[in-house]
């Protein structure tokens, strides 16, 4: 092929929900459009209580969860939900927008899978993504 560069692409996941919860809008925008580069389905709150609703409707496959949210915490949503026997197996990816030692161990203590700061790079963060997706 003459004059054609072979372009290896990225398995979609198109199989795969993830829950955006996070009240910037424009941060859940740009969520979606990273996730959709492997085709992920995304579902979005802005607060914990819309979370919980989704949850249960859409049962995600990994949820992404803001430190700061209006009225509960990501933290203390993210105890419910690892509390809860019918949403306990789903992984919680926190996002913030800085951290300190301390706010590490109360985000494992929650039962959190992982730590994303914000801003983060593309790429990392869809590898970390798909991680927790296989």
């Amino acid at each position: 092929m003459r004059g054609y560069t072979v372009v290896k692409t990225q398995e979609t996941m198109d199989d795969k929900t993830v829950l955006v919860v996070d009240d910037a809008e424009l941060n859940r925008k740009l969520i979606r459009a990273i996730l959709g580069l492997r085709s992920i389905r995304v579902i979005d709150a802005e607060n914990a209580e819309q979370a919980f609703e989704l949850v249960r409707e859409h049962h995600p496959d990994l949820i992404l969860m803001d430190v700061q949210l209006p009225g509960m915490d990501g933290l203390e949503a993210t105890r419910i939900l690892k509390a809860d026997p019918d949403t306990t197996k789903i992984p919680v990816l926190i996002l913030s927008a800085g951290s300190i030692p301390a706010d590490d161990s109360r985000m494992r203590e929650a039962g959190s899978a992982g730590l994303i700061l914000k801003p983060f790079a593309a790429e990392e963060f869809l590898s970390v993504v798909t991680s927790l997706l296989t």
